[in-house]
């Protein structure tokens, strides 16, 4: 199950959180990874206590705003490990204000990261992943990490869910458009609920900060009443759903969102 035997990986925003965990995951199952994140020193050391000192996993500095990041990124992809089979496309930020407290570069910077990063490493990314998925019995995958606040609407964050549901549509878009042209790639999203990870806890200050007590600790237990399950979820819970996705396992599935939230959209 989950085999990613010979398979090559690039994982943005992966020196910590999901693409850490995504990242180990992935090597386990057998993948080569190049881990794609701003945080150098982070990377590196999660890149070590993944790989060791094996080829298994790379760091490569990626900015996914910048053009030049990503196809130095995919580059290193091609030449030291011989192709690129899945793009995980996981970088994003959260930016926690409402819509009249939000500036505009605020805006722009959200929108960079969250949407400009995705289109980016999708577009430079086909061509590897097609002639990759050329030879590949179901072809290769790109998953993105979209947001159950790119299902539903968000109260902490309208800006962020409306950033996460650009990616929403853009997963299904993609999918279709590459199936038109003929491209074996599948493209797939992931929607996590809140989970347990540097970006969760700024949800929690920001939902503290917007109920008027800066109490993050009730803020955290709001959180946690609105996942039925009865807890919150962690990497691991959303790098599987990811891994499983990557994985041939899934090989009917393009231009779907799989929902790893807990419950919280079933209400």
């Amino acid at each position: 199950m989950n085999n990613l035997d010979g398979k090559v990986a690039l994982i943005s925003g992966a020196a910590r959180g999901i693409g850490a965990e995504t990242a180990r995951l992935m090597v386990e199952a057998g993948a080569r990874v190049i881990i794609g994140d701003i945080l150098d020193e982070r990377g590196r050391e999660t890149a070590r206590a993944i790989g060791g000192s094996s080829a298994a996993v790379i760091f490569h500095h990626l900015d996914v705003t910048n053009e030049e990041d990503w196809s130095a990124a995919i580059g290193a992809a091609m030449t030291r490990c011989g192709g690129l089979d899945i793009l995980v496309n996981n970088a994003g930020m959260f930016l926690g204000k409402g819509i009249e407290e939000a500036s505009l570069d605020e805006w722009h910077r959200l929108c960079a990261v969250n949407l400009t990063g995705v289109f980016l490493g999708t577009k430079l990314a086909v061509p590897s992943l097609r002639e990759r998925g050329r030879a590949s019995p179901h072809g290769s995958a790109i998953i993105n990490l979209a947001s159950v606040a790119g299902l539903v609407g968000s109260q902490l964050d309208p800006l962020y869910s409306m950033t996460k549901g650009g990616v929403t549509l853009f997963t299904k878009s993609a999918a279709l458009e590459f199936a038109r042209k003929g491209y074996r790639i599948r493209v797939n999203s992931i929607h996590p609920g809140v989970i347990q990870t540097d970006m969760g806890q700024q949800t929690f200050v920001s939902r503290a900060r917007n109920i008027g007590t800066n109490d993050v600790d009730e803020a955290r237990q709001i959180a946690l009443l609105t996942h039925p399950i009865g807890r919150l979820g962690t990497p691991t819970d959303i790098a599987k759903g990811i891994v499983f996705l990557a994985s041939d396992d899934a090989a009917f599935m393009t231009g779907s969102g799989l929902v790893i939230d807990g419950g919280l959209t079933a209400q």
